[in-house]
């Protein structure tokens, strides 16, 4: 817990001890209070965990008397909706993440000052170093450079709508940096946006973002084209993208 965005990493061991049987379908967690002395964190950063948790339905949270560990999820072989629902919200979660970065990469282009092009190329280089590793800190170095793009920006409501989504956006990155052998590489792409930055060229910084996230989201349209689940679990060995 003493690394990176705090919510997400206690989303994640909350996942992980819900995934390992740790309570029961129907058994009541422990208090936030419990929870967040177990895991060395407070109990907001819990209870925003247990909010996300729940939007999935991993669990219910019943006011007035605790959160209880829901049923399992269904089978894959009777998930046709679930895939369905969950695609549609990747896809949902990359449209909002176009909105943002495609409007704080033009505005960066335009304010950005010397010593932040070192800030970035220490995050991208990080980010390099990290691939093909694993899965959860390379995304954290990817949103890193990301990140700091959207600050540079210098639009604090831009910044604010960005932290927020990036719980989810997150979650959503580490899965398919795992399980998805057709996610494509797009460092190039990344390595554009920081030349287009340096420049001070709002247009080309916008085709860079724009030429990154619609790589990805064409991905998950030709998903459904062949109405196949493009975040199954694959166990063959497999070159790990660039989300």
């Amino acid at each position: 817990m003493r690394h990176g965005p705090v919510v997400p990493r206690v989303e994640s061991a909350l996942r992980a001890m819900l995934a390992e049987g740790r309570w029961r379908p129907g058994e009541r967690l422990p208090n936030e209070v419990a929870l967040a002395a177990e895991l060395g964190v407070g109990r907001s950063s819990v209870r925003e965990a247990v909010r996300l948790l729940a939007h999935d339905g991993l669990v219910e949270v019943r006011h007035g008397s605790g959160t209880y560990a829901a049923q399992p999820p269904a089978p894959a072989g009777e998930g046709d909706m679930r895939r369905l629902l969950r695609r549609a919200r990747l896809r949902e979660v990359y449209e909002v993440r176009r909105a943002l970065e495609v409007e704080a990469a033009r505005l960066a282009a335009g304010r950005i000052r010397p010593e932040d092009i070192g800030r970035l190329r220490d995050h991208l280089a990080l980010r390099e170093e990290r691939a093909g590793g694993d899965p959860s800190a390379f995304v954290d170095a990817d949103l890193a450079f990301h990140r700091t793009v959207v600050e540079l920006s210098g639009n604090a409501v831009l910044l604010g709508l960005f932290t927020s989504v990036l719980p989810v956006l997150r979650e959503v990155l580490v899965e398919m940096v795992s399980h998805e052998p057709a996610l494509p590489d797009v460092s190039c792409a990344h390595a554009e946006l920081l030349d287009g930055l340096a420049r001070g060229d709002a247009d080309a910084a916008i085709a860079a973002t724009v030429s990154h996230l619609e790589a990805v989201m064409e991905l998950f349209d030709n998903d459904n084209d062949n109405d196949t689940s493009a975040f199954e679990s694959d166990t063959s060995e497999k070159e790990v993208a660039a989300p």
